[in-house]
């Protein structure tokens, strides 16, 4: 059936027409497409002068945004807390979240997409470093976490965790020299988060010096999340945390949490030595995830408090430990033989940059210009003797799988942190102003927010096996909205990827 042209008279003028035959499998028979293609004048088809376009604006890529921007009420919670300025403030989260640039980029950047049409605000250099330190000085970033938590969905379980942040900057009073969670040897500060577990979305954050460790921030943590409002069922900590102190808070605050036992603690080391019946006793044999897995409650005290708490032991997982050790270890010994010290080199410093992490497993001695390995047996046999163990503390009324569940799900955070240093940050800050810093860190937490919904989107419809979100980014970006001549705004036409793409997370163009 080939397609044919066709006049049409209506009101007495002729139109031209395409059309389309096709055969209609529900009615049995043959149909038509008509498409309008001009006036008909004296035999000859006139057709329609379409307006040129005047601009292309990148437009697909902001559509999941746009849509996760509304459902989770942000816009109007900047509308609510910056009245006068939340365009901006959404400007640069998209930016973040999309393409993140220097702040004298990104005017640029915005001229050429849809939020041109919708900012009209001049977006310098001076403008918004301005505004970042007006917004750092202030409490608004408090007031967005207040308010989007009352407006987030009941809320099951909170998952902690601490990271460090650095910057080029030798003038901000942030900023200090701590241990580096990068190992790039520049100031820092850290960053403490507080994310949903279920849904991976963040929900609270705060800003330390540099120098502050980990164990000493819960006490701040517990009050900030009291007066954001965020109530949860388990506070979920890394052992990192682990201290009296903060145990102690925990508990005097009634919070119900699961914590990491560290290794290093005196009464963990004596639970895992006589933890061998563990082992030998069938009756604390469980399943979980398919796999079988050995159970024992536990009990310790730590300050005034008794805790209670499960230690787990994993066969498979012992093996694969103690193989993974061996082999590191081997290896270490041999690179250490092999080393021939330079007179010029402190063996010390040699050895410690050979052995690393493995250096307290070995004893040295200097024989002419090489070492001698001795291997320390004993600590050996302490670090085996832990592999396949793990100790798991709680406070509140939690079954052994829900403890051990949670806690393995607690990297959903150290996810929060992966992202927002290799796509929302993308390199050290250069802001020279501490207030600066933190308005910059309140946008990077927005945009936090905006690529875990998107995750939290793509994996419900099961659209991460198919695509990551750069690549689902690019796929979209490809949709463009058009300014012709006359005003109008189209939409380029949308092809089958992208349709299924809009169709699956329910979006439209």
């Amino acid at each position: 059936m080939k397609s044919f042209e066709r006049i049409k008279t209506i009101n007495g003028k002729e139109y031209a027409y395409f059309i389309t035959p096709y055969y209609d499998k529900e009615l049995k028979k043959i149909r038509h497409k008509s498409k309008y293609i001009g006036k008909s004048v004296d035999g000859k088809v006139i057709r329609p002068i379409k307006p040129l376009p005047t601009v292309v604006y990148s437009y697909g890529e902001f559509i999941p945004y746009n849509h996760i921007l509304k459902q989770l009420e942000i816009t109007n919670i900047l509308k609510e807390i910056c009245p006068k300025k939340w365009n901006i403030i959404q400007c640069l989260v998209l930016n973040r979240v999309l393409r993140p640039l220097a702040i004298q980029n990104i005017q640029r950047w915005l001229d050429g997409t849809i939020l041109s049409e919708e900012c009209k605000s001049g977006l310098s250099s001076q403008s918004l470093s301005n505004f970042l330190t007006e917004i750092g000085s202030s409490s608004l970033p408090q007031h967005f976490m207040h308010r989007f938590v009352e407006k987030t969905e009941k809320i099951n379980s909170v998952v902690y965790d601490l990271t460090s942040l650095s910057s080029y900057s030798k003038l901000n009073s942030l900023l200090e020299f701590g241990h580096s969670k990068d190992g790039d040897g520049l100031p820092q500060f850290n960053l403490s988060l507080a994310v949903d577990k279920e849904r991976g979305i963040p929900l609270v954050y705060d800003i330390y010096p540099g120098s502050i460790r980990d164990v000493s921030v819960i006490d701040n943590t517990i009050k900030r999340m009291k007066d954001t409002g965020v109530e949860f069922s388990a506070l979920v900590l890394d052992r990192g945390f682990f201290s009296t102190s903060n145990i102690d808070g925990l508990v005097s605050n009634k919070l119900p949490f699961i914590i990491g036992a560290p290794f290093t603690l005196k009464e963990i080391k004596s639970i895992i030595s006589k933890s061998h019946e563990v082992v030998e006793d069938p009756n604390l044999v469980h399943m979980y995830n398919k796999k079988s897995i050995f159970v024992k409650d536990v009990n310790l005290d730590i300050g005034s408090h008794n805790i209670k708490g499960y230690l787990f032991y994993d066969i498979k997982r012992e093996q694969e430990e103690k193989n993974s050790f061996y082999v590191r270890l081997h290896e270490t010994r041999d690179a250490l033989l092999k080393t021939t010290i330079q007179k010029w080199i402190t063996p010390e410093k040699k050895f410690e940059s050979i052995a690393k992490d493995m250096k307290s497993y070995f004893e040295y001695k200097i024989n002419g210009n090489a070492f001698e390995i001795t291997l320390k047996t004993k600590a050996i046999a302490q670090r085996i003797n832990r592999m396949g163990k793990m100790i798991i503390l709680y406070n509140g009324n939690f079954s052994w799988e829900q403890v051990l569940s949670m806690y393995k799900e607690k990297d959903v955070v150290e996810k929060c942190f992966r992202t927002l240093k290799s796509d929302i940050l993308a390199s050290p800050l250069n802001a020279q102003k501490s207030d600066a810093v933190k308005g910059i860190v309140f946008i990077m937490f927005v945009a936090l927010i905006l690529r875990f919904k998107l995750f939290d989107m793509m994996r419900c419809v099961k659209l991460e096996q198919k695509y990551n979100v750069s690549a689902l980014m690019l796929e979209l970006e490809k949709i463009k909205k058009v300014k012709l001549q006359n005003g109008e705004m189209v939409t380029t036409e949308v092809t089958k990827k992208q349709r299924d793409i809009l169709d699956a997370l329910k979006l439209c163009a």
